[in-house]
């Protein structure tokens, strides 16, 4: 790469051994951040590029021929390249053995309905409503104000997630049961994304994201997504001239 950014060794300390072909593009956005913490709570170390967007970084010629559509994340691992956030953590969560606390889909029953809570989350509320809010609010100087389309997209969003409130009653933890699934990853990213711009949620929904978002692994995810945090020098080596 052309860029001088630093290329961070994460998750060295999970006791798992480290595959030199599993290496993630991007931090800073609600994105990259759902692939960050898929890895850290299986425990897999990888390689993260600390790219970000809207800096020039993602047209570097080299990352474009990874990524014709110059967004993060991607993940490689080995010969295979994934570019959308649900369908890297999907992989992670299908190729490495999981731990107990990950649920994952049994029968075509349960994936389906794994699928029809992912489907919902990734096109409902991500791709119809909060980003709208991102391209006319965080993006403006690239795509406009556009103040009305921003209020019908908060709007949108909850008259999406309140009528399934009822769901979030007297949920004992998470989607599925008491393990952590791909579609509680989705939606909490998302709810702390809501949250972020003003878009308040009923009681039960609250309570679910604050349960799911003070998980461990989530934690640290969002410490290693955050382009301000300094890893240490010990697990970091130098890409680009």
């Amino acid at each position: 790469m052309s860029h001088s950014a630093k290329a961070v060794v994460w998750g060295l300390a999970s006791g798992r051994p480290a595959d030199a072909s599993l290496v993630l593009w991007g931090i800073g956005t609600t994105r990259a951040l759902r692939a960050h913490w898929m890895l850290t709570e299986l425990g897999v170390p990888y390689l993260s590029h600390r790219i970000q967007s809207r800096t020039g970084e993602t047209l570097d010629p080299a990352y474009l021929k990874l990524n014709p559509r110059h967004k993060i994340p991607t993940l490689q691992h080995g010969a295979l390249t994934l570019t959308e956030s649900a369908a890297i953590i999907h992989y992670l969560a299908e190729i490495f053995d999981p731990p107990d606390r990950l649920f994952i889909p049994a029968d075509a029953r349960q994936r389906a309905r794994l699928n029809e809570w992912c489907y919902f989350i990734m096109n409902e509320l991500d791709g119809h409503a909060l980003y709208v809010i991102r391209r006319h609010v965080g993006l403006k100087h690239i795509y406009g104000e556009a103040p009305q389309a921003v209020e019908s997209a908060k709007i949108y969003f909850r008259e999406q997630i309140e009528p399934l409130a009822p769901r979030f009653e007297g949920l004992a933890a998470y989607l599925f049961g008491e393990r952590l699934s791909v579609a509680d990853m989705l939606l909490t990213t998302c709810l702390e994304w809501a949250e972020s711009v003003g878009i308040a949620v009923p009681q039960a929904v609250a309570a679910y994201r604050d349960r799911v978002a003070a998980r461990p692994a989530y934690v640290e995810a969002k410490r290693r997504n955050d382009p301000a945090t300094v890893p240490p020098e010990n697990i970091c080596i130098s890409v680009g001239p």
